[in-house]
């Protein structure tokens, strides 16, 4: 069928791709393993693996799963880790095994990560040493049976190796012992499907309790697809640098920057902690990075540190952005630096997780979420499930062979979040050009409506971006008894600045409509963030007043 945004791909991109290319994603990885089998791999932890050691060191580890823990295909085994250099390893191991990666963020709380295991209903789980002890509390009402505990050191340099265990876990096998013992076992190898569940990708809770999303070897391949198809550019390439500091847990850089590039044969830089702006330089100050990805605070912190302005980026080719919306001064900020805009794109974890990219041949910012990826088709609806007129705002919804087939046991959540033709709501407001370039107004539940008039956060916090003085912010609406709801916007300074409240209301009233006037105005150290450095707007809903 086409569609106004096939004129934007030109010749470049293909309007569908063969998602039976691959039946799983073993199959790709073991392309990959036989097409780039000396070229390294991952770098990170002062060590090296190539894509030669990776297959090696996965199958071991696949090896010990089946025949000393006797997991299956179709079991649920979390990984809950940062990106250190066992984090991929762990991975296709257990993707050879055949079994469902869950994958858990390592900064959870030990209720998160009870209810996640318990839904879950896993009882295997490789743990990061550091979360230990949130583990051992969660495993007094999750029935956990079996540990693997990574170490900062495994797989990297040897004086980076983490300390013995300290917390009493009734059982556990440090992972380089289970990679190790897998070295003497034989492996057997499982037949997989397009059809078969790769992960649980739970989402991120911005709006109430967390869903895992049921994912398929087919969503991925298909999505890998996509992205290698909608970014000719980007692919045409043979040797990339890629900067991972984005979490592996979550669905983007798990599915851009290390399946999609392991695809290609990239080197991945795993950066552990990202919130090290120090360490986060020195990684682009030792390699010449070729393609990053990041959200909007991740940006914006780089172009703050001094050692990052004087950097050499002529290696770099393209930054993407994606997890929360790219501001233009942002951008506009890390072009004049750089000399590229930032590439937004749309996602979420129900699907595997790009829908839309900003096209990489178009040299400007856009303002929005691009276009659909190949073989994507989108759809602007009001709460009935019709599509609006052109130009109107409605809630995007997405159909395409990267979307879930849905949440994980949550049978009545599936009934509601698909249409009966078979479009995913994403419970996002959108509107759309005549070309077709997405542009996401506002989460559905973050709307405040101000006298009858609908005010959207994210037009609030790109209007205050540009306030000098103002690092990042973030609004939300509050009961009033004269308006139904007010505006409450929260500020974060520069270091150094001295902005007044004064300032950021005359800032406000130049650029916004008298009713999208920040009532409240409050300026805070920090916002609350999730893993990826998402806004999470219900934590602050619930600040004291």
């Amino acid at each position: 069928m086409e569609r106004t945004w096939h004129k934007i791909y030109g010749d470049r991109v293909p309007k569908e791709i063969d998602s039976g290319r691959y039946s799983s994603v073993a199959h790709l990885f073991q392309e990959s393993v036989a097409r780039y089998a000396d070229r390294p791999a991952f770098v990170g932890q002062g060590g090296e693996l190539s894509y030669r050691d990776v297959e090696r060191l996965s199958r071991q580890f696949a090896a010990y799963l089946q025949a000393v823990l006797g997991i299956a295909k179709g079991d649920r085994v979390a990984l809950m880790a940062p990106n250190i250099m066992a984090f991929p390893v762990a991975m296709f191991g257990v993707i050879l095994s055949g079994a469902v990666q869950v994958n858990v963020n390592p900064l959870y709380s030990p209720a998160e990560l009870a209810h996640q295991l318990l839904d879950a209903q896993v009882d295997t789980v490789i743990v990061f040493a550091g979360a230990v002890p949130t583990l051992a509390e969660a495993m007094k009402t999750a029935p956990v049976r079996q540990v693997i505990v990574l170490q900062s050191g495994d797989l990297g340099h040897a004086a980076t190796a983490g300390a013995p265990i300290a917390v009493d876990l009734p059982q556990y096998t440090l992972f380089s012992d289970a990679v190790e013992r897998g070295a003497m076992l034989a492996f057997d190898p499982v037949e997989l499907t397009s059809q078969d569940l790769i992960y649980l990708q739970y989402t991120g809770g911005t709006t109430g309790i967390s869903k895992g999303a049921a994912l398929s070897h087919g969503n991925l391949i298909a999505n890998i697809l996509q992205f290698k198809a909608a970014t000719p550019e980007l692919f045409a390439e043979d040797r990339h640098t890629v900067l991972t500091a984005l979490p592996l847990y979550h669905i983007f850089a798990l599915m851009v920057n290390c399946l999609s590039f392991y695809s290609a044969g990239a080197k991945n830089l795993l950066v552990a902690n990202p919130r090290d702006l120090d360490g986060l330089v020195a990684t682009f100050e030792q390699h010449r990075v070729t393609f990053i990805t990041g959200v909007n605070t991740l940006y914006a912190n780089l172009l703050t540190h001094p050692r990052f302005q004087q950097l050499d980026f002529s290696s770099l080719r393209f930054a993407v952005g994606g997890g929360s919306a790219i501001l233009r001064a942002t951008s506009d900020k890390w072009q004049a630096l750089t000399g590229m805009h930032i590439k937004e794109g749309f996602g979420m974890s129900e699907t595997s997780p790009i829908v839309t990219l900003n096209p990489l041949h178009l040299a400007g910012f856009s303002g929005t979420v691009g276009v659909p990826l190949p073989s994507t088709d989108v759809s602007l609806r009001d709460e009935l499930g019709n599509e609006v007129a052109p130009g109107a705002s409605g809630e995007l919804c997405v159909r395409g062979p990267q979307v879930m087939r849905g949440y994980w046991r949550r049978e009545q959540d599936n009934a509601s979040i698909f249409w009966p033709d078979g479009y995913l709501r994403t419970g996002d407001i959108a509107v759309a050009d005549g070309d077709g370039f997405i542009k996401i107004v506002d989460r559905l539940k973050d709307m405040v409506l101000v006298s009858g008039f609908n005010v959207f956060p994210n037009e609030i916090e790109a209007a205050v971006a540009s306030c000098p003085g103002v690092l990042e912010s973030a609004c939300i609406g509050v009961p009033d008894e004269r308006t139904g709801e007010a505006v409450r916007l929260f500020v974060v300074r520069e270091a150094g600045a001295l902005l007044s409240e004064d300032q950021v209301r005359e800032h406000c009233r130049a650029r916004l409509a008298a009713y999208k006037q920040p009532k409240y105005v409050e300026f805070v150290p920090g916002l609350p963030k999730s893993a990826v450095g998402k806004t999470l707007r219900r934590l602050l809903r619930t600040r004291p007043d």
